[in-house]
């Protein structure tokens, strides 16, 4: 028996020595200036077989634990660098293995490069992800031409306003951010280099702020954090009716803890639009007239950002950015009114305009990593001042004063986040957060150098929100509620007006729930609800004249009220051998919406009047469909094509000018294809063809538009730079062509400088690698459940 349990206790121990590992440890650096390198790969390896592996922390140190005793094949990689290779043997419970430098590898750096050669589409659980490749940035210099260019988004060329699957109703963020700038301001401001991605959020968390009701446009901007000093310069024309031209340049510089970054954007040129109106007045039919007018805009716009990431410790990082935009625009507004009878003279009118814009973005953040992974805590302080003051002239057709307009418009907008995160376990996730946010804005009118009205609009938001997300084998699902406290209060005046004064103060719960399904690695079904809002913006409830013609003037509606949407979506991506495809659907049930009405004017019995009304309840779905297939090595297509289905029902005008009941079902269809082919290793050549069908509408109904483009990239200086060229809307077919018959009979036609050449020179300098240093997770442009907050 003694003998036995020797035997045991003897075969026990052997066990135990034969099975004794081991830990290797050490540091990886950058060759070139010592600092440590994150995330780079470790590799442990016996023959082919990798038997073990890790990765670096911040500090570039690692750690890989339970090797077992031996001799192995030890490798240290990072994109960009040359690898490091070295045998190993294995002998103590703990080998260090030293300071291990990578060194840059410039053919690496050349293929790491192209990577980013055409704009790419992802699809997130919450979100679609565009990535602006250079393809998509000569389609025009500004952000309104890169978003004409995305599957599910269209913009109004006339005023610039952006609808997302077919829907006027969504907010235009930048870096995370709602701003003060109008979307059109920013579309226009905004250059095409300076954007990173765009992301297409349709059916927020409630993580999010819960405006627009089809979701948000997210426009996020350059940032890099590179090793070293690197940057990108620049250069293009556009030839329409007139040359216009653009440049950039963007700068970077990261050492040791400091990570500084810049860019600079210039816009520069004349912009031509033209159109017309004709108007049949079936009660006096003596005021039937067509009324053309042409606009011309001579833009000048600036743009810099500027940041530093200080990197204070593994824990601690501290973050500054500044947005400084200067826009000066000379508008010129030619309108001339004919009447079909003769029996009224002809009208000539001419507006000259001068507006000077100054938006400043000023962020300061703070982010602490604790010791949990992916457990953190985030604050993040944002300031936003808007200046748009605008001096105007009205001349006859004989060049003689009929009045001036001054137009003073300032905005403020400050938006306090505090954010905290905290894994529960490998498999559950809470996330907590608190937002405030104070929005003001004074708007002042004087006519001929006298007052005549103002404005102020103040609102104070404070917010709440919490979302859970678990994650079950296959199926993950996150669950979130929004509170939040919404009080506004507006005064108005105006000369031999009584004053008057808006109040609300709303408090409202969004929820929102999301489930994902995962049967196989190809195969993904996501659903999602959530409740959101649509506030009149300042635009809307502004009574202040925003635009005038001899017949026509737009003003805002100060007794409007908000809209509340809640919205259904189930969306299936499939991932093929040449790439995914997503296709969904989605419902959306509309309380009180928002929609432009055209009536006849309080204040002269001449003209009409364009403002907004809240209309009865509406709902609207529909299917979509898009994909990023790589047919052949070298043809690659992005793709996307939607179709939706509104029921409108509102109160219109009629001829006689009595309010009447109307119901309409419109069904908005918008098809897009990015073609992409590589001819040789220095040759890209770009097909884009878009189509977007007629629309009816309570008021106004529009007919189709297309247009299709082509372009050619040449690659230069050992592919670190490129020249390109691209003939938009070659057939010069694009226009909006728009009729309606409430309250009186219209037709009309706009048209701007669709077809335009764009030729553009890009060159990239510099060395450095992208080391995944975060500045916090909002700068990952996506996170794990959805929400921006």
């Amino acid at each position: 028996m003694r003998i036995k349990v020797t035997l045991v206790l003897l075969l026990c121990a052997f066990s135990s020595l034969f099975a004794q590992t081991a830990t290797v440890n050490g540091k990886v650096l950058d060759k070139s200036n010592n600092s440590p390198i994150p995330y780079a790969t470790l590799v442990i390896k016996m023959g082919d077989k990798i038997i073990s592996g890790g990765i670096t922390d911040e500090k570039g140190e690692f750690t890989i634990d339970k090797i077992a005793l031996g001799n192995y094949d030890f490798e240290a990689q990072f994109i960009g660098y040359t690898s490091h290779s070295a045998k190993i043997n294995v002998t103590s419970k703990n080998l260090n293995v030293g300071t291990i430098y990578l060194s840059e590898d410039a053919m690496s750096l050349a293929e790491v490069e192209v990577v980013g050669e055409r704009t790419t589409i992802e699809q997130k659980i919450d979100r679609k992800v565009v990535n602006v490749g250079p393809d998509l940035i000569n389609a025009g210099p500004t952000a309104s031409d890169i978003l004409n260019n995305i599957p599910s988004v269209s913009v109004d060329p006339q005023n610039n306003s952006v609808t997302l699957r077919g829907n006027p109703n969504v907010q235009i963020f930048i870096d995370g951010k709602p701003s003060q700038m109008s979307a059109s301001q920013a579309l226009q401001q905004i250059p095409s280099t300076s954007i990173k991605q765009i992301e297409l959020i349709t059916n927020p968390s409630a993580k999010y702020n819960p405006e627009g009701m089809s979701g948000i446009i997210n426009i996020i901007l350059k940032k890099n954090s590179n090793l070293g000093f690197n940057g990108s310069i620049n250069a293009g024309t556009n030839f329409g009716v007139t040359p216009k031209a653009n440049a950039s340049l963007d700068l970077n510089y990261r050492v040791n803890k400091f990570n500084f970054y810049t860019t600079y954007s210039l816009n520069h040129g004349k912009w031509n639009n033209k159109g017309f109106l004709n108007t049949t007045d079936i009660v006096d039919t003596d005021n039937s007239n067509r009324s053309d007018f042409i606009i011309n805009n001579f833009n000048k716009n600036h743009f810099i950002k500027a940041g530093v990431d200080f990197y204070i410790n593994e824990k601690n990082t501290l973050s500054f950015f500044t947005n400084q935009n200067i826009n000066d625009t000379e508008g010129e507004f030619y309108n001339r009114i004919d009447y079909f009878s003769g029996v009224n003279s002809s009208i000539v009118q001419n507006n000259l305009a001068l507006v000077e814009s100054r938006n400043e973005v000023y962020n300061l953040g703070y982010k602490y990593e604790f010791e949990k992974p992916q457990k953190t805590f985030d604050v993040e302080i944002n300031y936003n001042r808007n200046d748009r003051p605008e001096d105007s002239v009205f001349l006859d057709g004989d060049n003689n004063l009929l009045q001036t307009n001054q137009i003073e418009t300032l905005g403020e907008n400050v938006i306090v986040n505090v954010d905290f995160v905290n894994p529960i376990n490998e498999k559950t996730k809470l996330e907590l957060g608190l937002e405030s946010r104070f929005d003001g804005t004074d708007n002042t009118f004087d006519r001929d150098f006298t007052y005549f009205s103002d404005f102020d609009y103040k609102r104070n938001i404070q917010s709440a929100y919490a979302n859970l997300g678990k994650q079950m084998e296959k199926w993950s699902y996150q669950v979130g509620m929004r509170l939040e406290s919404f009080q506004v209060e507006a005064n108005f005046r105006r000369i031999g007006e009584n004053a008057g004064q808006f109040k609300d103060d709303i408090f409202t719960v969004y929820p929102s729930a999301f489930l994902s399904y995962v049967p196989s690695e190809k195969n993904t079904f996501n659903l999602s609800y959530s409740r959101r809002v649509d506030r009149p913006n300042l635009g809307q409830v502004n009574p202040i004249r925003n635009w005038s013609s001899p017949t026509i003037d737009q003003e805002g509606n100060p007794n409007l009220e908000p809209q509340f949407t809640n919205s259904v979506e189930l969306n299936y991506t499939r991932v093929t051998k040449i790439g995914a495809i997503t296709s969904g659907v989605f419902f959306r049930y509309i309380n009180d919406p928002i929609n432009q009405v055209f009536i006849q004017s309080p204040y002269d019995p001449n003209k009409k009047l364009m403002t907004f009304d809240n209309f009865e309840s509406t709902t609207e779905y529909g299917i979509e469909a898009s994909g990023n297939l790589n047919l052949k090595k070298w043809w690659s297509v992005n793709y996307g094509a939607d179709v939706y289905f509104r029921n409108a029902t509102g109160v219109v005008e009629d001829i006689n000018q009595d309010l009447v009941e109307k119901t309409v079902l419109s069904v908005p269809f918008n098809a897009r294809m990015n073609h992409n082919f590589k001819a040789s290793k220095k040759v890209n050549i770009t097909w884009f063809t878009m189509y977007r069908a007629g629309i009816e509408d309570i008021q106004f109904s529009n007919k189709e538009m297309w247009r299709t483009d082509l372009a050619a990239r040449y690659s230069i200086f050992k592919d670190q730079g490129s020249i390109s060229i691209r003939v938009n809307d070659i057939f010069n077919t694009m226009r909006a062509r728009f009729y309606g018959e409430n309250p009186d009979i219209t037709t009309g036609q706009f048209r701007w400088e669709s077809r335009m050449v764009n030729v553009n020179f890009n060159y990239r300098f510099g060395a450095g690698k992208n080391r995944a240093l975060q500045r916090k997770q909002r700068d990952q442009n996506e996170t794990q459940g959805g929400g921006l907050f």
